[in-house]
């Protein structure tokens, strides 16, 4: 079904990077050709672990409107706990979808929405790519791939473009390895209807 734009918002940790993500999906989606590309944190007393918000909107003319997104069109969740502490699909309009990252097959991940569901090991596949820093993984660029497999609204290459952009070196190409990976790994309920008109 045909948009003014896409909203997304994200659902994850503080700390996770949820909100870089979804400042290279910006970028990503200016490089795919659209005009109106927002990216909005959303800071309130979160802490390390706590749940947090980041939201997008991207459409092909210009965007007016830099509120958070309440009726997204894509839910993305970095952190599947998060699925037994927060209502992820509040507000998600019908034909919407969910991507989220876990480990577990899409019929064990239950949401109270009849809504798309996708899922991607965006977490195995940074491991795979050598993405840990520290003991701790860094898979918020990998489920960007997935992102790409799943709604089809942003490509592949466009999402490589915008890592390469935030990263240099041996770091921008393990960041585009995870995301590679992520979009193999991607299962969808059902291909994504989603368009921007």
């Amino acid at each position: 079904m045909g948009r003014k734009c896409i909203e997304v918002r994200w659902h994850g940790r503080g700390g996770q990077g949820a909100v870089t993500a979804a400042m290279i999906l910006s970028e990503a989606a200016y490089y795919e050709g659209y005009k109106g590309v927002t990216a909005a944190p959303f800071f309130g007393a979160e802490r390390r672990g706590a749940p947090i918000l980041a939201t997008n909107r991207f459409g092909w003319r210009p965007i007016r409107t830099f509120s958070m997104v309440d009726n997204p069109d894509v839910v993305v969740v970095l952190d599947d706990t998060l699925l037994k502490v927060v209502n992820v699909t509040a507000g998600i309009r019908p034909d919407g979808l969910v991507l989220i990252n876990s480990a577990k097959p899409l019929e064990a991940l239950h949401l109270n929405a009849d809504v798309n569901v996708a899922v991607t090991d965006a977490t195995g596949c940074a491991k795979e790519a050598g993405l840990v820093v520290a003991g701790s993984v860094l898979f918020n660029t990998s489920i960007l791939g997935g992102f790409a497999r799943a709604t089809g609204l942003i490509s592949q290459e466009n999402m490589e473009k915008a890592l390469r952009n935030h990263f240099q070196g041996d770091a921008a190409e393990k960041n585009v390895l995870g995301a590679r990976l992520a979009y193999d790994a991607t299962v969808l309920l059902r291909e994504c209807s989603l368009k921007c008109a």
